[in-house]
Parts: structure tokens; C-alpha cells; sequence
């Protein structure tokens, strides 16, 4: 038989998608995958209600459907301030993992290097991989996750295509400043380097952090590919509805890569997703506060069982460290987790391109009972995770 692609030699499955099925098999509380066990906003559902006795049920326009673009559109110059062309500016696609490796594709060659800051979300090691690129790592250093101006500058000497930027920051939390994302910027027009941002947390923050979109930092418009999604925003991670926004001359290529990769993204989820986009600021306010509210309550309860975290800044995770238990995998660690205490989390090494085994990753967009439900029981994880010598 012919052999394989080389190129997924070294992939596993998800280990984030891994976890969630042992929890499922051990009936644990569920805090390695990240999204909501509550609603939508009733909006919208009572929208996709209405849509299913409508006329939404064939391919809309393949880059998204018209009045889709224009509100996002009008969102996005809401919270950043710069318009932007709902029919040359922006691409939807089917949740923002296609919308990065759309925009992976469309802007590198094979053999080309790409900036990848670890800890990292899985997925971008193996987006740069698929598109025949190098990833080069470069450390954000726990606990505050700050990145070495001098160790960043070194990777833009190697002459990469791009540089990948989560802000907020899936799964340490990091919301970068706006003098980091100056001095990123800056190498980036140093070296001639496109930004490819992921920025779906945007709206999660937790004072007095802010967002800010690095393509709205002077002449960084035309070299950055933002990608984001609707999944954490609305509570809709299974309605898979993403998009990018760059400049003309690279959507006109997005366009291209997104037709063959996936035509377009689900015509009716666009439809009833319009309610939410049209949403005003009353919606976002309260957004933050629940999260804060459930940041909170989380962490208080990891500080009563004096079980030593992380902090996040923005996005909903936080990791422990898991030290104390002297384990030698933290993947075994979560297994044990999972089916000895009843709660599910990620090895932090899946995060990690450095030799880094001392966390794990909790999340907590869940409903409140469900965090003290956790809670309760991971008060008795001494009692039930003997420490290792």
C-alpha cells in the first residue's frame, strides 16, 4: 500500500476533544472543553426558530450571506473603531479553526516559518504543519505569560511569513497590552511579517484589561488577517460560525482557499446569528460581568482548597499547577482526575512546546452550579490523588 501524508506524522487526536470523552466515560464535570452547558441568548434562538420555516435553507453567498457581512461588519467598526467593506473586507467561514487555516494557506508557502507564542491553542502548530510551514516557538513565561523582547526579536530575524497572536489568549488567559502589541507590530513591519490574529475572547475580559486590535495600530492594516469567531461570543460553539477580516488583497485570496475547503458556513446559524450581531452594548457589558462573576467564584474556590492557579486576564481558563503531586505525566494525571475525583481537565503540556508538565487546564463557562458541583469535588482531591514520590 502507498504510504501516508508525512505531514500528520506526528498528530494526535484533539487531546482537548480526548478529554472530554473521558470525562463523558467517568461522569465527570466537564471543565477540559471549552463551552457553555447554558443557553444562547433567547434571541437568537427564538430567531433560528423563525428561520427554520424560512427560506434559508440552500448555500448562501460562499464568503457569507450578505446581511451577515454587513452586521458584522458594523460590529466590528463599533469596538474598533475602523470601518471596514462587508463585500471586499471579510470572508465567513465554518468557525474561526477554518478561518485560520484559511488564513495559514493564503498567506505561506511550503518551507515558509511562522511565529507560534507557547503556551498555544492546538491547533496552530498543526494549521502550519498542514500548510507546509515551520512553526517557530517562542515562549510566553509563566506566571504573568510575558514574552522576552529579545527571544521574540531573534524569531523575526529568521525571516517568518507570520506570526500568530491569541489575544486574549487560549490557554494562559494573557490579554496582551497595547505596548506589547506595538512592539509586535513593529517587528512585524521590521521584518515584513504578516499578524494573524485569533481573537474570539475578544469580548471576555476581566477589568481593567482591554482589547485591542493590533490592525487598527498605524500601518498595520494592510499586513493583518484577523480571525475570530461567534462561539464564545453568543454561547454557540456548535453552530461553527467564524470569519476573517483583512484587507482586499488577501480576502480576495481567503475567498478562494475557504470555497474549496468548505463552499460556506451553515445558511440558517447565519440567519438567526444576525440578532446577535445587531445586539448593543448592553449585551457585551453583561457578557463581561457573568464571566467575571463565574472568574470569581472559581478561583476563590481553588484558593479555599489551596489548590495554586493561574489568573486569567481575559478568555475563561485558568491553569494549576499540579506539583504537589509529583506526577511524571500530567496526561495520566488527568485521566486520574477525571475518573478518581469526577472532574475533567487538559494536560497543559498539550499547550506547551517547552518541556512543561506542572499544569493543567481548567474552564469555567459553566453555570455556577455546575463550577460549585466541581468545586465539591475537587475538595477532596488529596484524599483521593495520593502524591507521587
Amino acid at each position: 500500500m502507498p504510504e501516508l501524508s508525512y505531514r500528520t506524522a506526528g498528530f494526535t487526536d484533539s487531546v482537548i476533544r480526548r478529554m472530554t470523552r473521558i470525562s463523558n466515560q467517568y461522569g465527570a464535570v466537564n471543565l477540559s472543553q471549552g463551552f457553555p452547558d447554558f443557553e444562547p441568548p433567547k434571541e437568537i434562538l427564538n430567531r433560528l426558530a423563525e428561520v427554520t420555516q424560512e427560506d434559508f435553507h440552500q448555500y448562501s453567498i460562499t464568503w457569507g450571506a450578505q446581511n451577515f457581512r454587513e452586521a458584522l461588519a458594523k460590529k466590528y467598526e463599533h469596538f474598533s473603531g475602523r470601518a471596514v467593506d462587508p463585500n471586499n473586507e471579510i470572508v465567513v467561514t465554518c468557525g474561526s479553526t477554518e478561518a485560520m487555516m484559511a488564513a495559514m494557506m493564503s498567506v505561506t508557502n511550503p518551507g515558509d516559518k511562522v511565529i507560534v507564542f507557547s503556551p498555544f491553542y492546538e491547533n496552530y502548530g498543526a494549521d502550519t504543519i498542514l500548510s507546509g510551514a515551520e512553526p517557530i516557538y517562542v515562549p510566553l513565561v509563566p506566571p504573568e505569560f510575558n514574552f522576552d523582547a529579545d527571544v521574540l526579536e531573534s524569531a523575526f530575524k529568521q525571516n517568518p511569513k507570520a506570526i500568530i497572536v491569541c489575544n486574549p489568549s487560549n490557554p494562559c488567559g494573557k490579554v496582551f497590552t497595547r505596548k506589547e502589541l506595538e512592539f509586535i507590530a513593529n517587528l512585524a513591519k521590521k521584518y515584513d511579517a504578516f499578524v494573524i490574529t485569533d481573537e474570539v475572547y475578544e469580548h471576555i475580559l476581566y477589568k481593567p484589561n482591554v482589547h485591542t486590535y493590533i490592525a487598527t495600530l498605524p500601518d498595520m492594516w494592510e499586513r493583518t488577517i484577523q480571525c475570530s469567531s461567534l462561539s464564545k461570543t453568543y454561547s454557540i460553539t456548535g453552530w461553527r460560525l467564524g470569519y476573517v477580516i483583512a484587507p482586499p488583497h488577501i480576502i480576495d485570496t481567503v475567498k478562494k482557499v475557504h470555497d474549496f475547503l468548505t463552499v460556506g458556513a451553515a445558511a440558517p446559524l447565519q440567519e438567526a446569528t444576525v440578532t446577535g450581531l445587531n445586539f448593543g452594548d448592553d449585551y457585551y457589558k453583561d457578557l463581561q460581568e457573568k464571566y467575571t462573576e463565574k472568574r470569581s467564584l472559581f478561583l476563590k474556590g481553588l484558593d479555599d482548597i489551596k489548590l495554586p492557579h493561574t489568573v486569567p486576564e481575559g478568555a475563561y481558563y485558568i491553569l494549576l499547577d499540579i506539583s504537589e503531586f509529583g506526577y511524571e505525566s500530567d496526561l495520566e494525571f488527568c485521566e486520574v482526575l477525571a475518573k478518581e475525583v469526577g472532574v475533567g481537565a487538559v494536560p497543559g503540556s498539550s499547550f506547551f512546546k517547552e518541556n512543561e508538565n506542572r499544569y493543567i487546564r481548567f474552564h469555567f463557562a459553566k453555570k455556577n452550579e455546575t463550577l460549585n458541583e466541581a468545586l465539591n469535588r475537587l475538595s477532596e482531591i488529596r484524599k483521593k490523588i495520593k502524591p507521587r514520590k
